[in-house]
């Protein structure tokens, strides 16, 4: 169900987190939030396989990464997407963003970092972010 102000066509987003109650959250507060969820993955290697079924564009308008999963972390996850997909919206969304894993999110080229916390703002954050580009 899209909200009054959406499109006909929801923004997706592209869920990567290994916590199902994490990935179950997101999906939940995207949805309500008038987007539609193009992809789950649980680890950084799913989500790099899962990424590469979702070319050619249209990828997904978003791609919302957790950073510390087991395997690949996000930081790598996202150097490989945009190598394939230089201006893929990605936000790294981690309850662990230190001024270091920023550096390393900027010099990447991930579009935001946020935080867990701030989980309930997704659809206000991503808005905003998808405004911008």
């Amino acid at each position: 169900m899209t909200a009054p102000h959406e499109t006909a066509t929801a923004p997706s987003v592209f869920v990567v987190d290994d916590e199902p109650d994490l990935r179950m959250l997101a999906r939940t507060i995207l949805e309500r939030g008038g987007f539609s969820i193009a992809a789950e993955a649980a680890d950084g290697l799913e989500a790099l396989e899962h990424f590469r079924e979702l070319d050619p564009p249209p990828t997904p308008s978003v791609v919302l990464l957790d950073n510390r999963m087991p395997g690949l972390t996000g930081l790598e996850v996202a150097e490989q997407m945009l190598v394939h997909h230089p201006g893929q919206v990605i936000i790294l969304f981690s309850a662990h963003l230190d001024s270091t894993v920023q550096e390393q999110a900027r010099t990447i080229g991930i579009t935001a970092c946020v935080s867990k916390a701030q989980a309930t703002r997704l659809p206000e954050i991503i808005r905003n972010l998808l405004d911008q580009h």
